[in-house]
C-alpha cells in the first residue's frame, strides 16, 4: 500500500508537472490529452497502460475520439501518493513522443 502524501508533498510534486490540475477535493490530479486523431489517442493509451502495469498503478480514464481524460488517485491511500505522480510523469513522456 502506498502512503498518502501530505498537502505540502502533493503540492511540490504537482509543481513538477505541466498541464495537470488538482481536483477540488485534493484527492486526485487530472489532465486532458488531445491528439491529432483516434489512432494517436489509442496508441497513447496502450503505451500508458503498459507503464501503469509496470508500476502496478492504474488510471481512471476515458477516451472520446482524439481526447483522453485522465484522473489519478490512490484509492487505498485515500488520496494522492507518489505512484500518481510517477504515472503522470510517465504519461507526459509518452504523450511527448
Amino acid at each position: 500500500m502506498s502512503a498518502k502524501l501530505t498537502a505540502e508533498a502533493r503540492d511540490a510534486a504537482l509543481a513538477q508537472l505541466s498541464g495537470w490540475t488538482l481536483r477540488d477535493d485534493g484527492t486526485a490530479i487530472g489532465r486532458r490529452f488531445v491528439f491529432t486523431d483516434f489512432s494517436e489517442a489509442f496508441a497513447f493509451m496502450t503505451r500508458a497502460a503498459l507503464a501503469a502495469e509496470r508500476i502496478g498503478h492504474h488510471p481512471d480514464w476515458s477516451n472520446s475520439y482524439r481526447t483522453v481524460e485522465v484522473s489519478l488517485t490512490t484509492h487505498d491511500a485515500g488520496g494522492l501518493s507518489e505512484l500518481d505522480f510517477e504515472l503522470a510523469a510517465a504519461m507526459d513522456r509518452i504523450a511527448a513522443r
